[in-house]
């Protein structure tokens, strides 16, 4: 995996992240795939004060840097992931990216899950 291409992806994700308060800490971001392509960004940026931002990325904005990211970890015509979790803590500089290959619904927010997938999405780096 190369890092160059990850930190790319991470640096492209939060210059174009809308909504989330100046003072976050840590990141969470699904980026979605459907029908094989790219299809959007949605998460949750968390502030030290508590205050959890509903964020998302403009598509159009971050598409290079997606596409360079995965084309660095597939091979042309492999199946993607439905969805990438990315998780950044900028104080500690620390990520981890999460493939989902399958399950589309894993990271997806409804009414009825919205306060659930805010934590379970929440940064926690051992």
């Amino acid at each position: 995996m190369s890092s160059d291409v990850t930190a790319d992806l991470i640096r492209a994700l939060i210059e174009n992240m809308k909504g989330a308060s100046d003072d976050w800490e840590t990141l969470a971001m699904v980026i979605d795939f459907s029908g094989g392509r790219f299809s959007g960004t949605h998460g949750y940026a968390y502030a030290p004060s508590g205050v959890i931002s509903a964020v998302a990325s403009r598509p159009s904005a971050i598409r290079p840097a997606v596409n360079a990211y995965i084309e660095d970890h597939y091979q042309p015509g492999a199946a993607l992931p439905v969805a990438i979790l990315v998780q950044f803590d900028r104080t500690k500089g620390e990520f981890e990216v999460t493939f989902e290959d399958s399950d589309a619904s894993r990271w997806k927010v409804t009414p009825a899950n919205i306060d659930e997938i805010r934590e379970k999405l929440r940064p926690s780096f051992a």
